[in-house]
């Protein structure tokens, strides 16, 4: 009888201990009904009480941010490993990053749940997969907190700002680095090394049945075995996991103002993105893109089904996925061309039954214009034209080193917090290169985030030798930063640091002349040079507004004579074949 009541004793204690473990750490998203988002101080006291209490969690903080405070990486780990040079050898790393658009606060509430669920026994611990998060990414915008500035969406019922503490937006920064946020996130990056990144966002540029979208990097940009993989078998699979368990899923909506149905195309994410950046290290990574007229519980939900169906996906494939990577680092050291730039494919496409609903222009009554509205009681689903398949536009040939003036310090920083493997020269050199001069480009007449960016940039390429100084850096393409280096020193790369102004002092000339004392020697130098005379009078006869304006002749002979400043124009990042 003792026996019996001692039993009985044990497993009352048993079940209320187990009872109260699942009362632990209740969201802010829970206790509200899904109508709240934590905020950051909510969020971080959660992950800092749930690695206090579980040791298969590290917390640590990371870097500084724009709002002074700094990011943070929860890393869940059942193994209470978290050294990741020791967890790269036996596991895959997923990289969940939330609050880049603080607004879009799904993935914070998700991921929450998510941790918890995992340490409690609510979901089975992964097996070959370590799970990262940063919590919350975008600190200043989460703190500026308000109920309004997202016109569309629907919960919850506070919710940060896009705009981080300086007001960038973040994710349009990965690659210029122009706020303490990217600079930290980059050591993250590096010190993680993630297989695979996710993140969490939210948009609406149409209407449809959906409430989970996903943006996965371009399938043909990863490229070769790897982006086969993403493309064939890992969205496919997140796709049918999701579908069995009642959540429909379809490629991000890319349209404005406009209905699906007319199809559209994929997102070309370049390395401004985090999904382009994260792309260069050969990371697969995908967008999560909820639906933002959707109840807010629901999209929280929907978040956190697809993060726990990945995980089942990364640890399925763990084998997979790290031979994937490590031939697509070890292939790239055979490129010979690299595509700077990409077009749509139009001889691909795909198909997909899309679940949409009916949609129609009508006259505004505000404008009296045309305006587009969507009827919810008619829904459809019909076959629609996806265009998921690019092709290169442009290609460069890969040198084998590139060389860097050190006086570009601002350069060699930001190749350094990339772990850019890079050598100074030890005595003045001379050395043969190839050399760029910049010949035409457009600039951005208003300011995108913080610059006039360039675009449509050409170049002209000539070959000389040239002395370049003790300290000077040369850096080898044969290394991991492969892609990075092509896709941020190469001028016609759409995120290349001369396109986002890095090098704009070379643009303008700093000496110059004066006509009244250039006439005479300008005479003098096309009587002892016939071919630049010839030149120049046949400009004269061929173009009517050089004829007509004396000083463009001026200056135009200026150009082709000793005096022109060999600066002006002169990409200063010199290429070894």
């Amino acid at each position: 009888m003792n026996k019996l009541l001692l039993l009985f004793a044990v497993s009352c204690c048993c079940f209320a201990q187990k009872t109260k473990n699942t009362k632990d750490f209740i969201t802010v998203f829970e206790q509200s009904e899904g109508l709240k988002t934590a905020t950051y101080e909510q969020t971080i006291k959660f992950y800092k009480a749930l690695a206090k209490k579980y040791p298969q969690i590290s917390m640590q903080s990371m870097g500084e941010t724009d709002s002074g405070k700094p990011l943070h990486i929860v890393t869940l780990n059942p193994d209470t490993e978290f050294d990741f040079e020791v967890i790269r050898k036996n596991k895959r790393i997923l990289l969940i990053n939330n609050g880049m658009h603080p607004g879009e606060s799904d993935g914070i509430d998700a991921t929450m749940m998510l941790y918890r669920d995992i340490v409690q026994g609510k979901i089975d611990y992964p097996k070959q997969t370590v799970l990262v998060t940063i919590p919350i990414y975008n600190i200043g915008g989460s703190l500026n907190r308000n109920s309004t500035s997202r016109t569309n969406q629907n919960g919850p019922l506070e919710y940060g700002f896009r705009g981080n503490a300086r007001n960038f937006d973040l994710n349009r920064d990965f690659i210029k680095c122009d706020t303490k946020n990217a600079r930290a996130f980059v050591q993250i990056f590096h010190l993680v090394q993630p297989d695979v990144f996710i993140e969490n966002h939210v948009s609406n540029g149409a209407d449809y049945q959906y409430t989970l979208t996903h943006l996965f990097t371009q399938h043909n940009k990863l490229g070769g075995d790897l982006g086969k993989y993403l493309h064939s078998e890992m969205m496919p699979s997140l796709k049918q996991k999701l579908e069995a368990k009642k959540w429909d899923i379809t490629p991000y909506v890319n349209v404005f103002n406009q209905v699906p149905e007319s199809g559209f195309s994929q997102f070309l994410d370049s390395p401004r993105y985090s999904t382009g950046y994260t792309t260069l290290w050969n990371t697969l990574g995908m967008m999560v893109e909820t639906h933002m007229l959707k109840p807010y519980e629901q999209r929280v939900e929907g978040t956190h089904e697809l993060m726990k169906s990945m995980i089942e996906i990364v640890d399925k494939d763990s084998e997979k996925i790290k031979e994937l990577r490590l031939a697509a680092f070890k292939n790239s050291s055979a490129y010979k061309t690299y595509p700077l730039d990409w077009e749509l494919d139009n001889s691909k496409m795909s198909i997909l039954k899309f679940k949409g609903f009916e949609g129609k222009m009508m006259p505004s009554e505000i404008t009296g214009a045309q305006r587009l509205k969507y009827d919810r009681n008619k829904p459809f689903t019909k076959d629609v034209v996806y265009q998921n398949y690019f092709k290169p536009k442009n290609e460069v040939t890969v040198p084998k080193f590139y060389i860097i003036p050190q006086g570009w310090w601002n350069v060699i920083d930001l190749l350094q917090l990339n772990k850019v493997e890079m050598e100074q020269f030890k005595n003045d050199t001379i050395i043969e290169v190839e050399t760029y001069k910049i010949d035409t480009y457009e600039t951005r007449n208003q300011t995108y985030e913080g610059h006039y960016q360039h675009y449509n940039t050409k170049i002209v390429s000539t070959t000389k030798k040239m002395i370049f100084r003790k300290g000077d850096y040369y850096i080898s393409t044969n290394q991991p930063a492969l892609r990075y280096l092509l896709e941020t020193l190469e001028p016609p790369a759409t995120d290349s640091f001369f396109n986002w102004n890095f090098f704009d002092t070379i643009l303008q000339q700093k000496e110059g002349f004066s006509p009244y004392v250039w006439e005479d020697i300008a005479l003098e130098f096309l009587n002892n040079n016939e071919q630049v005379k010839l030149k120049f009078e046949a400009k004269k006869r061929t173009e009517p507004d050089f004829a007509n304006n004396w000083y463009s002749q001026l200056e135009w002979i200026h150009e082709q004579s000793p005096n022109y400043e060999l600066a002006h124009l002169q990409y200063p990042v010199y290429r070894v074949k």
